[in-house]
């Protein structure tokens, strides 16, 4: 990509930030000879529902990771803006501590707790954001008998909230795969979270289960107003949901914008179909 549409793409990745969310700056993450990330920039409004797009092997996963602080990047910066409280420096955060400040995230593939209840499941989630320290649990004290109370009021509203009421008792392994995504979600918003990360999360699932997926993440953005990163390779779902696109390719963001935009521009098409070949008159 030429060095102006490199300039126009990381102006379009960067959007309108005087609300920003998320700041990722100048971030470039290497693993031994590879390069995964090459000083990927953008931000993300608060209230925005933004997808992150590319070719196999582009750097999306590796992105989120960075983003929850699974992984360091050894050049750059992203900086976490909650609603309240101060920002957060995510780089050189332990995970959990990136969660405690507002940030969830479901995963490629399913990590449920497979031999729990869907109860059970959410209520990990919720009780992650509790402080009931062990002397509270050994007495049962009444603030712990509350929290007790409080977690399960909030697991009975997410079970709702994601349609599984009538499968509060049945055994995670047991769910049908869209089910399945639906805990993983109601999990993840157990923790509270201003920003939600979503790694593929209509994979495996049937049309009737995707156009389900596709309202019940509306509602997670509307209802309790938490913002939207997700990576998806289903682009009807992602053209459908999405206000604004990330491109990414070999580590590189080579497009952003709206969903239109995105789909009009010549890198992208590019990097999905390959670049035409021309015959031996170079035409």
């Amino acid at each position: 990509m030429s060095a102006p549409a490199s300039m126009a793409a990381a102006a379009a990745a960067s959007g309108a930030d005087g609300d920003a969310l998320v700041e990722v700056r100048h971030v470039t993450l290497r693993f031994g000879g590879v390069t995964s990330l090459s000083d990927v920039s953008f931000s993300q409004r608060r209230g925005e529902i933004l997808a992150v797009i590319g070719p196999n092997g582009a750097g999306k996963t590796s992105l989120f990771n960075c983003l929850t602080g699974v992984y360091t990047p050894q050049v750059g910066e992203v900086l976490f803006r909650p609603a309240s409280g101060t920002a957060l420096s995510v780089v050189g955060t332990k995970p959990y501590k990136v969660n405690r400040a507002g940030i969830a995230r479901t995963f490629q593939t399913s990590r449920l707790f497979n031999a729990l209840t869907t109860f059970e499941n959410i209520k990990i989630g919720v009780e992650s954001r509790f402080s009931v320290g062990p002397l509270g649990s050994m007495l049962h004290l009444p603030h712990t008998r509350r929290a007790e109370r409080e977690s399960d009021a909030k697991v009975v509203e997410l079970l709702e909230f994601v349609g599984l009421t009538e499968r509060a008792n049945t055994i995670a392994s047991s769910l049908p795969y869209g089910d399945r995504r639906r805990l993983e979600i109601a999990r993840a918003l157990g923790t509270r979270p201003e920003l939600l990360l979503l790694d593929e999360p209509a994979a495996g699932t049937n049309p009737a289960e995707k156009a389900s997926l596709v309202e019940l993440i509306r509602k997670v953005n509307t209802v309790y107003g938490v913002s939207v990163l997700l990576i998806e390779h289903d682009m009807g779902l992602v053209m459908s949901l999405a206000e604004r696109l990330i491109v990414l390719n070999f580590g590189q963001i080579i497009a952003a914008g709206t969903p239109r935009e995105v789909q009009q521009n010549p890198a992208v098409i590019e990097a999905y179909l390959g670049a035409p070949e021309s015959d031996e008159d170079g035409r």
